[in-house]
């Protein structure tokens, strides 16, 4: 018996923990999740800088391209990814004419504005009769859109005749494909390089706020 005992002081039954032996697992638990959430925001921060980023659609000026309502994403580093003090770096190209791009508002930089490129450093543009020439060259756009019977007196508006004009270097004339809805580079002039955010590439979501419904033939759709 005294054998016995004896074992069973030294190798007593296990007893349920102590809440003191509790805390540390918990706090660990707790440091894993805010961890997490911390990377998850850097990623996001990172991602919507330098990678890609969600903008909506507000206005009719790039109609039928993109419609009021219209939720796309932009590629931000297809330009060049911006390092603040140092410029753009891994470049893949520049933009060219065509190109439905974001940029800031040169009149008002706390905007984002959407437009195509239309001339590109050392194009010359010009606007006859709602036409559109480059380089002296009909420009064919097939999206966009303009009413021939709304053309307007040269003196009147440069919406419908605008003339020639040289792209300086580092800059771009851009226009909204619904031409007769669009304030663009006919009135305020050239976008600056440094001022693009990326290049439009696909619609993630779609909503026609007029009819209360989705537009789902038009998510996943490509801009071009």
């Amino acid at each position: 018996m005294q054998d016995y005992k004896h074992i069973g002081e030294e190798t007593p039954a296990p007893s349920a923990p102590k809440e003191a032996e509790l805390q540390p697992a918990k706090k660990h638990i707790v440091r894993e999740y805010v961890e997490s959430i911390l990377v998850a925001i850097v990623l996001a921060l990172f991602i919507r800088t330098y990678i890609v980023q969600a903008f909506k659609i507000p206005s009719g000026s790039m109609e039928d391209t993109l419609a009021i309502g219209d939720h796309i994403l932009v590629n931000k580093f297809i330009y060049g990814t911006k390092i603040p003090f140092n410029g753009s770096v891994l470049k893949l190209r520049d933009p060219r004419r065509g190109d439905v791009i974001v940029f800031e508002y040169p009149e008002d930089p706390t905007k984002d504005f959407i437009k195509r490129v239309i001339g590109v450093p050392g194009d010359t543009v010009e606007v006859k009769d709602k036409h559109v020439y480059v380089n002296g060259q009909l420009y064919s756009n097939p999206h966009e859109i303009h009413k021939e019977q709304d053309v307007v007196p040269k003196e009147m508006n440069p919406r419908d005749f605008k003339d020639p004009v040289k792209v300086p270097a580092n800059s771009y004339f851009v226009m909204g494909d619904n031409r007769d809805r669009s304030y663009d580079s006919r009135f305020w002039g050239f976008v600056s390089r440094d001022k693009i955010k990326g290049l439009a590439f696909i619609k993630y979501w779609s909503w026609n706020n007029e009819k209360f419904r989705v537009r789902w033939s038009a998510i996943g759709k490509l801009v071009n």
